[in-house]
Formats: C-alpha cells, sequence, structure tokens
C-alpha cells in the first residue's frame, strides 16, 4: 500500500503498527465518560498519550457506545473544537475527529484536525464524502448497522465477513467517487455484533485485506473482552486489550485504536518484531 503522506507525518504502511489514542471528551463514554471533558483533564490526557508512544489521538464528543443518545450538532462542536485548538497549539501529534457530521467535520480540519473518523462509513450524513473530497484529508470508514441506539438488536448475518467486506467495499467506492485517496478500513468491532462476532473479525482479519486498505482494529476494553474475563470494568481489560490488539497485528492491522496507550505500545512493539518482515 502506499504511504500517506501528511502535513504532520508519513504513514509508511506495513512497517510497523500505529497506535490511536482514544481521547473521549464526552461525560457518558462507556469506559472513560466524564474524565477528560474539561480543558485542562483533555491536553493533560493528551500530553500523557503522546509522552507514552501514540501516533494518532482520535477526539471524540459523541459517545457512541451501546444506546447512546445523540447530543446537537452545537453541543458536538463546543466539546471537540477547543480541545483539538488546544491540542494543536502545543503538540504536532496527527489528530483524527470521531464524527458522523460533516458540519463537524469541516470545524475540525479548520481547527487543526487531520483526518475524519465515521463510524458510521459515512452513511449517517449524506454530505460528508463530499466534504471530506474537498477537504483532501483521509477518512477512516467503519462498519456498522444502525446507530448506537439501536446497533445492539442488529446482529443477525447470513455471512458476516463477507457483509462487512462488502458494505465496506461499496463505502470506499463513494469515497473514491468524491475524490478521497486516503481511506482507512475499520471492521466496527462491538458495533452490531455478538460476541462470537468480535471473535471472528479479529481470526478472520485477513479477509479485508482484499480491500487494498490500511486496516484499523478498536478492540480496547471492549465488552467481549470483559465477557472473556467475567471483568465487568473496562478499566481492568487491559492485557485482555493488549491480547486482542496482538491477534489483530498478526491478522494484518495496521492501526490499533486503544485507551491504554503505554501498555499497548509495548504489545505492539513484540508483536511488530514476531509478525512484520524486518
Amino acid at each position: 500500500m502506499q504511504a500517506w503522506e501528511l502535513s504532520r507525518t508519513t504513514f509508511h504502511w506495513g512497517q510497523k503498527t500505529y497506535i490511536m489514542g482514544v481521547l473521549n471528551v464526552t461525560p457518558d463514554s462507556f469506559s472513560d465518560g466524564g474524565q477528560f471533558n474539561s480543558l485542562q483533564s483533555a491536553i493533560a490526557q493528551a500530553e500523557h498519550m503522546i509522552k507514552a508512544g501514540a501516533d494518532i489521538l482520535d477526539i471524540g464528543g459523541q459517545s457512541t457506545r451501546p444506546n447512546a443518545e445523540e447530543v446537537s450538532l452545537q453541543e458536538e462542536l463546543d466539546r471537540v473544537l477547543p480541545i483539538i485548538e488546544a491540542i494543536r497549539q502545543r503538540f504536532e501529534i496527527p489528530i483524527s475527529v470521531d464524527t458522523t457530521r460533516s458540519q463537524v467535520a469541516k470545524a475540525a480540519i479548520v481547527a487543526g484536525a487531520d483526518m475524519i473518523n465515521d463510524i458510521s462509513g459515512a452513511v449517517f450524513d449524506a454530505e460528508m464524502l463530499a466534504t471530506v473530497g474537498k477537504l483532501g484529508v483521509p477518512i477512516i470508514l467503519m462498519h456498522m448497522r444502525g446507530t448506537p441506539k439501536t446497533m445492539q438488536s442488529l446482529t443477525e448475518y447470513d455471512n458476516l465477513m463477507q457483509e462487512i467486506c462488502d458494505f465496506l467495499q461499496e463505502r470506499i467506492e463513494s469515497a473514491i467517487a468524491q475524490g478521497i485517496t486516503q481511506i482507512m478500513i475499520d471492521p466496527g468491532i462491538g458495533f452490531a455484533k455478538k460476541y462470537e462476532q468480535n471473535l471472528e473479525i479479529l481470526r478472520r482479519l485477513q479477509d479485508l485485506k482484499s480491500l487494498n486498505c490500511p486496516i484499523l482494529v478498536g478492540a480496547s476494553r471492549k465488552s467481549f473482552i470483559g465477557h472473556i474475563l467475567h471483568q465487568p470494568d473496562p478499566k481492568k481489560r487491559v492485557w485482555g486489550t493488549a491480547a486482542a490488539c496482538i491477534s489483530a497485528i498478526a491478522n494484518g492491522a495496521d492501526v490499533v485504536r486503544v485507551h491504554d496507550v503505554a501498555e499497548m505500545r509495548d504489545a505492539c512493539r513484540v508483536a511488530d518484531a514476531i509478525w512484520r518482515t524486518p
């Protein structure tokens, strides 16, 4: 795959696993809601993740946990823009903004973000792909069904991996048609997926290689790990997350989206040494 040359860095796909640090500036995200939704705490967490080895910061102002309520456009803007601006003034790290709204995407890029991470695969907002195409920035397209409020009732598949691949293929083609040249894909672990289906995605991640895009996996602290470990507290799923990340790397992931950056950096370094060709 061709490298991505951004203004602040170049991503050389296949050479190493890149670490995306999660920065939820929300009061209600599933594992860290309310922890970083002030400017001071968000900047401190951003600095902590950068020092720990994050390659990208992913900033989100709308919770996407199961049954999450949608916030207003203005509230999402008010949550994410000051933090993007403040981080950009202090640090050079690439920033992705986790949003499904084209207006937030546009404002975030103006504020200093570098790419868009859309959990709907750019389905929720009909203007998203055209907006990103005009901005000339990368987009991450994720597979899901329904919305965070309804997705847990939409988990029946005839052929899980084929349906994920078909959805992402169509979204990739739509993005290319709008002039987007840098596209990453995410199979959407935990989004309209049951426990066994999340494990199947990790086992069969190689199926996504045929789409010829960098692959992002976001398994961090998710409920399927809690199910395996009998651990109801998401913050105590760190080493289960590490095992999921290592599995993802062994099966072709290019980026892992994580909360616990320092621990996952070590796990990724060892996995890269084993599975990536020197």
